[in-house]
């Protein structure tokens, strides 16, 4: 392919969906290349089984772990990456996990920028991905310039009753900030119907916000944007002194192997595979992988410290169709007693009979495990991990070795425990069960959806990979746009800081291109 592009960006989630989007409006002439296609549209979108059970929407890569036993990866190639799948709730970091952090198991460190710097990104963000919410009830919510786009999602009644019960004992639930496109006060004109298979699942209706819906095909059909999907992306070329990318090499669609030039190159392929791109793509200059001389690349791996909690009422039928509508922070920073950060609480957005069928002992009748759903309330609880030079992507006979250990374990079923006191103190709990499938009590290496770090940023080339506007130190016209540059993971879900950092880098993007 002889012709040269301004820009040249390797995947479309939330960092390169949103970075495509803002650049493609400036005019500039721009190569996307996807590895996947879109996700197609079909009735398995909402088949829990197809979904959860059958991983329809996953990879069937294998990659390593540890110890090299094989890992399957629960993530997912598609235009707009895996936030076709993820839950949409898009939450700013907490003002303090800008700054440093002591945790029971160790340090959180500082980033070189604060909140103050990402918060008027933030709150583009929130409107180019429909963010619904509310202000002013969450006690750990950061300063904000703006109120969210959209009102907060309303409780249906079982979810209802329980957050009363919780206000009623002191605590504060308070809307999850949710990209979905629901409008309640005029339904006829909604595109979201507030079905019960959102979080996890495509959305067959288009009316999640995701990184395909709101940012990939606004601008693909434009003229200065090509779209490569089925482009699955090998390795970068340097010049000869090893400064520049000069070309990237990807396999197309039809398994011929092509290379484009750009001007400049956006990797946005997610955390792990960021990192093995650029390790797998070492040559003479850099031996140990590209932007690598900080041996930096790959290190400080984290996907947070994350469980679930079920909770059965058998004396409460919950009827509930969309529960991913308010959160818990007071435990975030600790609680009287546990001067550690302990981490967020959520609910999810729905629950089904299948979802238990792989804990459940061998021939539990179905009936048993409807009768179980019909009357559950599904949490999730993350907290942070700490970044750990050991814990890191590695390329290793042509695939992904992830190595992972845990740490902070102890804050996070401090967590658990604390939350299942909660439950049973508001009242109405019969019996609170970790699950060991799809909700397990810890979610397991293969649950990447929240995966960070490998590539962090900062202004000492011997301890980072990027600098501040995410530009890799050692090669001059490399970018990293995804979770990777994070320094630390806090503890809530990542997208919203990808889309916000996104935005920032375009911004300084366009004004160095002219």
């Amino acid at each position: 392919m002889n012709i040269s592009y301004d820009f040249i960006i390797i995947g479309t989630g939330a960092g390169g969906g949103t970075i495509a989007n803002r650049l493609a409006q400036s005019g500039k002439k721009i190569l996307i290349l996807e590895r996947g296609t879109f996700l197609p549209r079909e009735k398995e979108n909402w088949n829990t089984t197809e979904v959860f059970l059958n991983n329809r929407y996953h990879t069937k890569e294998v990659w390593q772990d540890k110890n090299g036993k094989p890992l399957h990866p629960g993530t997912g190639y598609w235009v707009g990456g895996n936030t076709k799948v993820y839950g949409a709730a898009l939450f700013r970091l907490r003002k303090e996990d800008f700054g440093e952090l002591k945790h029971q198991g160790g340090i959180s460190p500082a980033w070189p920028l604060s909140y103050d710097d990402f918060e008027p990104y933030y709150t583009r963000a929130e409107g180019l991905f429909d963010v619904h919410g509310q202000r002013g009830i969450d006690p750990t919510e950061p300063p904000m310039s703006d109120d969210y786009p959209y009102p907060a999602i309303s409780n249906e009644p079982r979810i209802q009753d329980v957050c009363d019960r919780l206000k009623k004992h002191g605590y504060h639930p308070f809307p999850v900030p949710v990209g979905i496109k629901l409008n309640e006060k005029n339904p006829e004109d909604s595109a979201c119907i507030r079905c019960d298979s959102c979080d996890g699942y495509p959305c067959l209706a288009d009316a999640k916000a995701d990184a395909d819906v709101n940012c990939v095909r606004p601008i693909h059909h434009q003229e200065n944007v090509t779209l490569i999907t089925g482009a699955h992306v090998l390795r970068l070329l340097t010049s000869p002194d090893g400064r520049s990318v000069s070309e990237v090499e990807f396999q197309d669609a039809q398994g011929s192997v092509e290379r484009v030039r750009g001007d400049r190159v956006i990797v946005s392929c997610g955390a792990i595979n960021s990192a093995a791109l650029l390790l797998r793509s070492a040559n003479d200059k850099h031996p140990s992988g590209l932007a690598n001389s900080s041996d930096q690349v790959g290190r400080n791996f984290m996907f947070h410290q994350a469980g679930a909690i079920l909770s059965i009422h058998f004396d409460k039928l919950n009827t509930a169709k969309y529960m991913k509508t308010f959160s818990v922070n007071d435990f975030y920073f600790g609680e009287p007693g546990y001067d550690f950060p302990m981490g967020n609480v959520q609910l999810i957005g729905s629950f089904h009979k299948e979802m238990m069928i792989s804990d459940a002992p061998w021939g539990t009748p179905g009936v048993v495990l409807d009768h179980m759903a019909k009357h559950a309330i599904p949490w999730w609880l993350t907290t942070e991990d700490l970044p750990d030079p050991e814990n890191r992507v590695q390329w290793v006979n042509g695939t992904v070795k992830l190595s992972y250990t845990q740490n902070n374990v102890t804050s996070f079923k401090r967590l658990m425990n604390r939350w299942t006191e909660v439950l049973k103190e508001v009242g109405g709990d019969d019996s609170i069960l970790p699950l060991d499938a799809y909700f397990t009590k810890r979610i397991p290496l293969e649950g990447v959806g929240h995966q960070n770090g490998t590539c962090k940023f900062g202004t000492d080339p011997k301890t980072s990979v990027l600098n501040l506007n995410c530009r890799t130190h050692d090669i001059d016209n490399l970018y990293i746009v995804d979770g990777s540059f994070f320094v630390s993971s806090g503890a809530v879900n990542p997208s919203l800081t990808i889309i916000a950092n996104a935005l920032r880098v375009g911004d300084h993007l366009l004004e160095i291109a002219g």
